[in-house]
C-alpha cells in the first residue's frame, strides 16, 4: 500500500485506535477480571475472535426463578486490545482503572454490550481459528458434508459420496 498522508498517525494528535478502526465500527471497552476467568483463562489476545456471553439471574416474573442463565449475545467479535484502562481525573491526571477488553463492534452491538454489562456479568469465549472466519450469524455444522452448488442464483446443498 502506498504511504499517503491520510493513513499516517500524528504523534501529537493521539488517535491510534481510531486510525485502525474500520469505518462504521466502534471500539468499546468492557470490564474483565484480572484472574482471566471471564476471558478464557487470560489466553485472549488482540486480533483474536471471541463470542460475548452474558450471565444474569433467571427471573421469570413470578419470583420462582432463583438460578442463573448464560446466553451468547454476540458472535465472532474481533478483540482490539486487552489490558489496562487509563482514566483521567478532573485535574488532568491519568490513572489505571482496572482490566478491560476492547472490542470492535457496530453501533447496535455497542448498545447491546453496554446494556449487558449493566444487567449481568459479561464473559468472552475464545473462538477457534478454524471457525473465526465464519460470519457473525453463521454456525459451524460438523454433520453437514457436501458442496453448495449455485445454479441460476439458487443455492442447493449436495451430498458427497
Amino acid at each position: 500500500e502506498p504511504i499517503r498522508r491520510e493513513r499516517l498517525i500524528r504523534a501529537d494528535g493521539g488517535g491510534f485506535m481510531s486510525a485502525i478502526l474500520p469505518a462504521g465500527k466502534r471500539a468499546v471497552a468492557i470490564s474483565i477480571d484480572t484472574r482471566g476467568s471471564s476471558t478464557a483463562g487470560g489466553f485472549i489476545l488482540p486480533n483474536d475472535r471471541v463470542d460475548v456471553l452474558r450471565t444474569h439471574r433467571n427471573d421469570d416474573g413470578a419470583g420462582q426463578g432463583e438460578g442463573h442463565i448464560t446466553e451468547i449475545l454476540l458472535r465472532n467479535i474481533r478483540v482490539l486490545a486487552i489490558g489496562k484502562n487509563v482514566q483521567t481525573d478532573g485535574q488532568g491526571n491519568s490513572y489505571v482503572d482496572g482490566e478491560t477488553a476492547t472490542l470492535e463492534l457496530t453501533p447496535a452491538q455497542a448498545e447491546t454490550i453496554t446494556l449487558a454489562q449493566r444487567t449481568g456479568h459479561v464473559s468472552l469465549a475464545l473462538r477457534s481459528l478454524a471457525d473465526a472466519e465464519l460470519g457473525e450469524d453463521e454456525e459451524m455444522n460438523h454433520d453437514r458434508r457436501g458442496l453448495t452448488v449455485v445454479r441460476f442464483g439458487i443455492p442447493r446443498q449436495t451430498a458427497t459420496p
